[in-house]
């Protein structure tokens, strides 16, 4: 099935990789809000649409099918090298893993004895190490027990710290293609901050690479050569340093993006109410 996208407009720097002759495609719709998009190794997309709770799967040519209803809100998703699913439930305000028999385990909601606020979305280094951003939306704030808002660090041994207490809503999040960089967007601040990893995973070195986003950022993707790819009023494209390199303009407002297909050439585009696909010359960054 390939559903046209007749007002979606791109714009790539000639100094960025190769965009030219891209064409983009909206290949299911009819959604709430589509968010938290993966791509699995067995040839499908995972994603969340959070208000109608439940979780989709995608395969190209097909309609959308259901992978799991009830999901507790889910929003952000993510497979570690096991091809286990991770998942950000913001309604019961935790972590949970899925294996591959369907069974969950909840891996974190809380921390110091207090509710997580509402876990957004979550990114599985190649050696197990767990980031994820912990933000409020709407109706989220009346319920927070944490007066922060945090990007969290959950070990391979299950010990959890704190990476970074924002001012901001911290929401996106993704690691540079070796898995010693971790990049996360904020909301309020708009920008991107990264974080130098070590081999135990803890965090050091903030900063901001990406600053003044227009619009509000929201997830991101890296490529193989460290390239950040932004949904924010656009997605945009920028290096691993920050300079601007391209942009994509839909009819809908992006809310995240994944690395898809067997080549890893793809871009899906969750824009609220639909899924786009992007056919690139680059290749995405994955750590499973």
């Amino acid at each position: 099935m390939k559903l046209a996208a007749p007002f979606v407009l791109l714009s790539i720097c000639a100094s960025a990789q190769d965009f030219a002759d891209i064409h983009i495609d909206r290949v299911a719709t009819g959604f709430v809000f589509a968010e938290g998009p993966v791509w699995s190794r067995d040839g499908y997309l995972i994603f969340s649409d959070a208000p109608s709770n439940r979780i989709l799967e995608f395969r190209f040519g097909e309609p959308a099918s259901l992978y799991r209803d009830k999901s507790n809100g889910a929003s952000g998703n993510a497979f570690d090298a096991q091809g286990r699913l991770y998942t950000c439930e913001t309604h019961s305000r935790r972590v949970t893993r899925t294996d591959k028999k369907g069974k969950i385990e909840v891996l974190a909601e809380r921390w110091q004895g207090k509710r997580l606020n509402a876990p957004n979305d979550i990114v599985v280094r190649r050696d197990g190490e767990i980031y994820f951003t912990d933000p409020a939306f709407g109706n989220q704030q009346d319920s927070r027990d944490l007066d922060f808002y945090g990007v969290f660090h959950l070990s391979r041994r299950g010990e959890m710290e704190v990476v970074a207490r924002p001012k901001g809503r911290p929401n996106g999040i993704a690691l540079s293609p070796n898995g010693r960089i971790l990049y996360v967007t904020n909301s309020d601040d708009r920008n991107v901050r990264a974080y130098d990893l070590d081999k135990n995973g803890a965090a050091s070195n903030e900063r901001v690479v990406v600053p003044r986003i227009e619009g509000i950022p929201d997830g991101i993707r890296v490529d193989e050569n460290g390239n950040l790819y932004v949904a924010a009023a656009k997605l945009e494209v920028y290096s691993a340093e920050g300079k601007p390199l391209g942009e994509v303009h839909l009819v809908e407002t992006p809310s995240n993006c994944a690395f898809g297909d067997a080549d890893l050439e793809t871009l899906y585009i969750t824009a609220r109410t639909s899924i786009y696909r992007v056919r690139l010359k680059a290749k995405g960054s994955v750590q499973y």
